[in-house]
């Protein structure tokens, strides 16, 4: 409906030869009295047409036609406001009952390739609550992109290789030993975690001490693999499968890394100096140089995630987007400017940093897990409060600000948690269907016209325009908030009227109404991870 009131503007100011190149704004009004529709495009015009915007907005009045519109009103100091005849509700109401599980899907993707990379966790330990947030991000807004038309890929970069690798096999070998009743030192920057103990005592527990001098690249293999199926189970659980996982061993022997140093040696972006060699970023968008090539000839770990991003832009990518934790902030200058060293467009990447979480449990913050005495894994989370809890909560907040995690109310069985009240809005329609359903669509409505019917057919009228809305600006936060608005009107719509009636008329149109809402909370949690429950 915005956008056809838009549409009837542009024909108004072209009818009264007004040329205005910016966007018309459209809002919906507080205050009902003000009508369903607003716009300030008469104060926007008094600049264009030095005229006063209460003689522009009764030009425009005067020569508007939508047959939608059925009264418009000027307001001080020059409002435009529209009222709307219920019709296109009663018409949305039939597109959700006919579009089910496809309503509020559009193509304003027109096939982008967009590429999401997130998580991407070292396969040297369990996931943690940083990785549960940035999990639920990623995933989500690849949902809503995909839903809207953009061909996404998410995908998993795997730091196989470098010293973290070596420290791990280091790490799970000295363990293995201990079990043994042998010496071996850990590595000064090892790993403590108990899954590393664990996996030492299932390589005792197949082979007892017969692997004692086993080559460190056993212990690095297998700890990869069994931390990486860890990982990958993990994250499968809490409801995210990815389409690629790439891997930095895969990357080396992909690219000569050598040769991609070369190439940023031809385009005038390294030089000697301390017998190592540097990447003059600090001539693009970073604040210093880096080093590329220590003095023994070593490669640091810039050069693999330099070669990685390069491979990402062969593949033909319209957007890429990285989900880094905050403590990237510095590392997003130093690989944007390698992009652009390499000749590819750095516009085309963004990153985005996910602020820190905190959890908390009867008003004080957990930082260390009851059972390991370390910090929270994604795995102890999903237990304690359960996929969906954990999903919902992670996808309320912009992912640029700190957050609290509360336990006691994500386990909460009352009104106070929002999941369990968008559930519960869920689950109580999904009763009431039980008992009766109605498949048959009339032609017209005729009993749905009380004033919180027409709120809750306008929020769920607004589902489309929402879920444009947080494809377009990334923020999956946006489905969050609009499912738990779309509850709230639901239940209050439930305590003032009955559903099941005398009237076989009225009731067989409230169940339609219901089955609608019931489809658009569905189709919006599913937009983030959620699956609602039919029974609670």
């Amino acid at each position: 409906m915005k956008e056809l009131i838009i549409d009837a503007l542009k024909l108004t100011l072209a009818k009264l030869d007004i040329t205005y190149h910016d966007d018309i704004e459209i809002t919906r009004p507080k205050q009902k009295e003000n009508g369903d529709y607003s716009s300030n495009i008469a104060m926007k015009l008094t600049k264009v047409l030095h005229d006063n915007p209460m003689n522009i907005a009764q030009k425009i009045v005067d020569n508007f036609e939508f047959s939608q519109v059925t009264k418009v009103e000027i307001k001080n100091p020059g409002f435009i406001n529209f009222f709307v005849a219920k019709d296109y509700l009663f018409d949305n109401l039939k597109k959700v009952l006919t579009e089910k599980e496809n309503y509020g899907r559009s193509n304003i993707g027109s096939g982008q390739k967009i590429n999401i990379e997130f998580v991407s966790a070292n396969p040297t330990g369990i996931l943690h609550l940083g990785n549960a947030r940035g999990g639920a991000y990623g995933d989500s807004l690849a949902r809503i992109m995909r839903f809207c038309g953009f061909d996404v890929t998410e995908e998993y970069y795997i730091n196989d290789a470098g010293n973290q690798i070596n420290n791990l096999g280091e790490s799970i070998k000295a363990r293995y030993y201990e079990i043994c009743g042998e010496n071996y030192p850990m590595p000064e920057n090892g790993y403590f975690g108990n899954e590393i103990k664990v996996i030492a005592k299932e390589i005792y527990d197949e082979h007892q001490n017969t692997y004692l001098n086993k080559d460190i690249e056993y212990f690095k293999e297998l700890g990869t693999k069994k931390l990486l199926d860890r990982i990958i189970a993990d994250l499968k659980e809490y409801g995210i499968n990815y389409d690629v996982f790439t891997s930095e061993k895969a990357i080396s022997k992909k690219y000569n890394l050598k040769d991609i140093i070369n190439k940023l040696t031809e385009n005038g972006y390294t030089y000697e100096h301390d017998g190592a060699t540097w990447f003059k970023c600090s001539s693009i968008y970073d604040d210093k140089d880096h080093v590329l090539i220590k003095e023994d000839g070593s490669l640091t770990y810039l050069v693999p995630d330099i070669a990685y991003h390069y491979d990402k832009y062969s593949r033909g990518y319209d957007k890429m987007i990285d989900i880094f934790g905050t403590d990237h902030h510095g590392y997003v200058a130093r690989l944007k400017s390698s992009v652009k060293a390499l000749g590819n467009d750095p516009e085309k990447l963004e990153v985005k940093l996910l602020q820190l979480v905190r959890l908390v449990s009867n008003g004080e913050v957990v930082k260390m897990s009851k059972r390991t005495g370390k910090s929270v894994t994604l795995k102890e989370l999903i237990d304690e409060v359960g996929v969906n809890a954990a999903r919902y909560y992670f996808s309320r907040y912009s992912l640029d600000t700190q957050m609290d995690f509360d336990l006691d109310l994500a386990k909460s069985k009352s009104n106070e948690n929002p999941v369990f009240y968008v559930s519960y809005a869920y689950a109580r329609i999904s009763s009431i269907l039980r008992e009766l359903d109605i498949t048959e669509i009339p032609d017209k409505f005729e009993t749905l016209n009380k004033e919180d019917t027409y709120n809750v057919l306008e929020k769920v009228y607004a589902f489309p325009e929402v879920v444009k809305t947080a494809a377009l600006k990334e923020l999956p936060h946006l489905i969050t908030n609009y499912v738990y608005e779309l509850a709230n009107m639901f239940h209050t719509f439930y305590a003032s009227n009955r559903i099941l009636t005398e009237n076989k008329e009225e009731t067989a149109e409230n169940i339609l109404l219901i089955k609608a809402i019931r489809q658009t909370i569905y189709n919006a949690l599913n937009l983030i991870g959620v699956i609602p429950p039919e029974k609670m």
